[in-house]
């Protein structure tokens, strides 16, 4: 079965990061479809993707008998139903419901951080200012983390153990920290640590600083710091 995934820009989609980790983290192969976003090029892709709209989206199977996913969510759960054999999901029920609220939470909530701190993986600031609802976000975000880590009982950099879808949707948060020095905890910034470092998401980034273009309006007038993980 050929996969094929619509994304954006890398270095700016976070959605398109979250979806592609799904396949990348856990051996899934897939083929990526990428257009800058914003661009007619965009809507084009996307015009292969059904009623889609936004970045990620799923296609496979063949004419009439092809399915198509334009839900970050929905695609996590449709991977997770194809390929059992992945342990997209924590293997536990009790860890694997857990995992799935933090998951729904992240995919619905968060806005005053999605909205202040969008991502951008070509940049890191100094004296980013975080708002007093971008710093609720993110105690809310860390009190998550930091919960889930204890009811696993979870050694090791991931929330559950090894490396689960939940781990895949907080990755972009874990970036936004990054580029704009969120005010987290040692805890908090040894995940954080950790999603700098893992190989895929080394693979993503080398790949979006090797994209051309620009997106206008994610930059900045702050003075900036060398990216703080592997380059």
């Amino acid at each position: 079965m050929t996969y094929e995934l619509a994304i954006g820009d890398r270095s700016y989609s976070s959605w398109s990061l979250r979806g592609w980790l799904m396949f990348a983290r856990f051996s899934i192969p897939v083929t990526p479809v990428q257009a800058a976003m914003y661009t007619p090029e965009f809507r084009a892709m996307l015009a292969g993707f059904g009623v889609a709209r936004l970045v990620p989206a799923l296609r496979f199977g063949e004419g009439g008998d092809a399915v198509l996913v334009w839900d970050s969510l929905a695609m996590a759960e449709t991977l997770a139903e194809r390929h059992p054999d992945r342990a997209l999901w924590p293997s536990a029920p009790r860890h694997r419901g857990l995992a799935r609220a933090l998951v729904g939470e992240m995919h619905s909530g968060f806005t005053a951080l999605r909205t202040a701190c969008p991502m951008n993986l070509r940049r890191s600031y100094v004296g980013f200012a975080a708002s007093e609802p971008v710093r609720a976000d993110l105690a809310r975000i860390e009190e998550l983390w930091a919960f889930a880590r204890r009811a696993a009982g979870a050694a090791g950099p991931w929330l559950f153990g090894a490396y689960s879808l939940a781990d895949v949707f907080f990755a972009p948060v874990a970036t936004r920290i990054a580029t704009y020095g969120l005010p987290v905890g040692e805890a908090a910034g040894t995940y954080v640590a950790a999603h700098l470092a893992d190989p895929a998401f080394l693979e993503w980034r080398r790949a979006g600083l090797a994209e051309p273009k620009i997106q206008p309006g994610y930059d900045l007038d702050l003075p900036e710091r060398p990216w703080p993980g592997p380059a």
